[in-house]
């Protein structure tokens, strides 16, 4: 890449249980109510009903026939959704959709696809195991189907590293635009709820209610399982019409962070998402840094720091600050601006922290910044 050009973001789609598209987003993240819905958990005791943020993909039949989606699955079905959704939000002419690559991070893939094979395989054996599963199973689905479906012929990849997906993906994205192997990459996140992963969470966390995710009361066990899809369009500047913001960096590593704490005014959109374990990592990391945090309105899952990329693009675009959820339950020293506030910097950082004391910082800045 040469030195004059950066990486904009010049499309965002996003689907959730927030509802689909910038619009809904930005009504969400604007203040709107935004309640989990409800799922159905088979369990060896019977039907369990857990609060959950569920996706509808319902309008992607506005872009692919009906029989076309007869065989495929939900995972692959909310990533054309977002995919869609991202590139009309760019209004990217289908005459430039072959030149994209496309990249897509998830922490779980197609988990739904995964057991309904394994079940199969083990119900019917080997030889008669059920190859649509099979097919729809392995990691790089979404990412096929996106790139049969808008024929884009540019490289093709899945990153899948858990809670780091997302920084370690958009990593590789920008690797592919300062190399100019493509002009524009299509880079993703996607989680599905599916009941494995229902499954998971209704047995390993405290107490799954009804109650709001309070990620910013660190001490307490709040998460609410989501699924969705938030992608990215991005390009090189000088390919780039218009944008909402540019991608500046995208680094991982192990704690303590390089350069913390975090300057002022600079904003810090922590991707906490209600677990307790995480949170006192977050609260120890972003002390007396000026923090936002969206998750209450998508839910837990690790896509989730891909939808904190989104709102961040969105603050930047429109240069104030979106109220944080919860806000009044901060338990830790930190300040958390109100609704309307000025950015009060050219810069955003969005952090993810992991288990294992790894972390992603993804920093975006403005468009006609230096």
């Amino acid at each position: 890449m040469n030195g004059m050009d950066r990486i904009v973001i010049e499309g965002i789609g996003g689907i959730g249980g927030f509802g689909c598209g910038v619009s809904d987003l930005t009504r969400a993240l604007t203040g709107s109510a935004c309640s989990p819905g409800t799922f159905a958990l088979p369990t060896g005791s019977g039907t369990v009903t857990i609060p959950a943020f569920r996706a509808d993909v319902s309008r992607l039949e506005e872009f692919i026939p009906a029989r076309t989606l007869r065989r495929i699955d939900h995972f692959s079905r909310l990533g054309l959704l977002g995919s869609y959704l991202a590139l009309a939000d760019a209004d990217l002419p289908e005459a430039e959709r072959s030149r994209v690559g496309i990249i897509i991070a998830s922490g779980y893939g197609a988990t739904g696809m995964t057991f309904a094979f394994l079940k199969s395989l083990i119900e019917d054996g080997d030889v008669c195991a059920s190859p649509t599963c099979f097919a729809s199973s392995v990691h790089n689905s979404a990412a096929a189907h996106i790139s049969i479906q808008l024929g884009a012929k540019g490289p093709n990849l899945t990153v899948s590293d858990y809670h780091m997906s997302v920084p370690s993906a958009l990593a590789t994205a920008r690797i592919w635009l300062a190399e100019e192997r493509v002009r524009r990459v299509l880079f993703g996140a996607i989680d599905e709820l599916s009941d494995l992963i229902g499954y998971i969470r209704y047995r390993t966390r405290d107490a799954l209610t009804a109650a709001p995710m309070t990620p910013l009361r660190t001490e307490m066990e709040t998460p609410i399982p989501g699924e969705g899809a938030a992608f990215l369009l991005l390009a090189r500047e000088g390919a780039a019409r218009g944008g909402y913001c540019t991608l500046d960096a995208s680094t991982t590593g192990s704690l303590p962070i390089t350069g913390g704490p975090f300057p002022e005014p600079g904003l810090l959109v922590l991707g906490a998402d209600g677990c307790r374990a995480s949170g006192r990592r977050y609260a120890a990391v972003a002390r007396n840094a000026r923090v936002a945090c969206y998750t209450s309105l998508y839910g837990s899952m690790p896509a989730g720091p891909a939808f904190d990329l989104a709102a961040a693009a969105l603050i930047l675009k429109g240069g104030r600050v979106f109220p944080s959820p919860g806000a009044v339950s901060l338990d830790f020293p930190a300040t958390v601006p109100a609704g309307g506030d000025p950015v009060g910097a050219d810069r955003i950082s969005c952090l993810t922290l992991s288990g294992d004391d790894t972390y992603g910082l993804t920093t975006l800045g403005r468009v006609d910044s230096p």
